[in-house]
């Protein structure tokens, strides 16, 4: 007996869904406890700016490897098992960190945590099995809310837990706090995540090497497009979240309780944004529209943060920028799984986060190389640069996609 796909079937309560948005958000925090502490657990080992970017990098360049294989298995094996064993790796990640003796162990871990950890391709791909098309962009800014809301407790968490007067020791519990919320997002999933996907149906038919799956993205009239935006903006805004926290101590002064202050109050913007604008927005004017708007926001925010002084000034603009990038992630994701076929969602979806992770490595050590040779404020114009050619793929991306809605209502 042949099972429809989601599209065709009733739409499943909404239990699933916030389950599983309630173990990512708790997820989410083990991960948002590092973003405001790991700039300044880096310097406790006395690194310099280049190795502190690199301590991000680290993470993407596993996740960049990593990714579209977790994509194809869950295709493959189900959602549910690949997500259990990516989350509870993470946990292990976060406190074999906590007893690192150097920076290079530091990096070591960070590449083995990435490797172990590329998940979101398969949260994805469930939402998307469970949800029909119209209603994804929602469900994905919904998502991207339980994200954003991980990464308002998750450094303000951070921030109040560290010690970094006491050195690298200061902040090991921070790193045991995140560990643990690791561990029971991963036992939330094995109590309450039922499996969405079964085995041996709908196996992603993208099979081989990975070049072989960017030649087959590239010859779609969206897809293509929509990798490369993803890219350029995954970069631009990676490069400038590595250096952020040097950015801010160089001007401000700021330590890890400021920063995370200064992160929580930004991931609120993003939160309301996904939760109540993204998602009616984009069924009025769609994907494509408003992941170029987006990007138009988030370059006009980065080209004037270092234009003036202040505080407040500077946590509005990183809130609008932050906003911007609430627009656009969700629609990039919406936009290739709604030109996506079924059986190709994990790995189409796996080949987008590859892409973002391999923007993730390239970000930090492009920023934090401009950051020692050029200045400080050299990422933040360089990002808004970069994203110019972004806002043009995208509106091609708009009349690329509305030619083949066209095409398959004309069938």
């Amino acid at each position: 007996m042949t099972t429809s796909p989601p599209e065709q079937q009733a739409p499943p309560g909404r239990a699933a869904v916030l389950v599983l948005l309630a173990v990512v958000f708790v997820n989410l925090v083990g991960f948002g406890i590092l973003m405001p502490i790991l700039p300044f657990y880096a310097q406790s080992f006395h690194a310099p700016a280049w190795q502190v970017t690199w301590a991000f990098a680290a993470f993407s360049i596993g996740n960049f490897f990593a990714e579209p294989i977790w994509g194809r298995l869950s295709d493959r094996i189900g959602r549910r098992p690949i997500l259990i064993g990516t989350i509870a790796a993470s946990g292990v990640g976060f406190v074999a960190l906590a007893f690192a003796p150097n920076i290079w162990a530091v990096l070591v871990i960070r590449l083995f945590t990435g490797l172990t950890t590329g998940n979101l391709s398969t949260i994805q791909g469930y939402i998307a099995d469970i949800t029909p098309p119209r209603y994804r962009s929602g469900r994905i800014g919904m998502l991207g809310a339980a994200f954003a809301l991980g990464f308002v407790a998750g450094p303000a968490m951070g921030g109040l837990l560290a010690r970094p007067q006491l050195g690298s020791a200061g902040f090991h519990l921070p790193l045991f706090v995140a560990g643990a919320l690791s561990f029971a997002a991963a036992i939330g999933v094995v109590l309450f995540v039922r499996e969405s996907h079964a085995r041996g149906q709908g196996v992603s038919t993208v099979e081989g090497p990975r070049l072989a799956v960017w030649i087959e993205a590239r010859r779609h009239p969206v897809l293509g497009r929509a990798l490369v935006v993803t890219l350029l903006l995954t970069a631009a805004f990676s490069a400038v979240e590595s250096t952020f926290g040097l950015w801010a101590q160089h001007r401000y002064g700021w330590g890890p309780f400021k920063l995370s202050l200064c992160f929580a109050s930004v991931a609120i913007t993003a939160a309301l944004a996904q939760a109540f604008v993204t998602g009616r927005l984009t069924r009025r004017y769609g994907e494509a529209v408003m992941l170029a708007a987006g990007l138009a926001i988030i370059g006009f925010a980065l080209a004037i943060l270092p234009l003036g002084q202040g505080i407040v000034r500077t946590i509005a603009l990183m809130a609008v920028a932050v906003f911007g990038q609430a627009l656009a992630l969700p629609n990039i994701s919406a936009l290739i799984s709604r030109t996506t076929a079924h059986d190709r969602q994990g790995a189409m979806l796996g080949m987008n986060m590859s892409v973002g992770a391999l923007a993730r490595a390239i970000g930090p050590i492009a920023g934090g190389a401009l950051f020692s040779i050029v200045g400080p404020d050299a990422p933040l114009f360089v990002s808004a640069l970069v994203l110019a050619p972004a806002v043009l793929l995208a509106w091609q991306a708009e009349g690329a996609a509305k030619r083949r809605y066209i095409k398959d209502e004309a069938r």
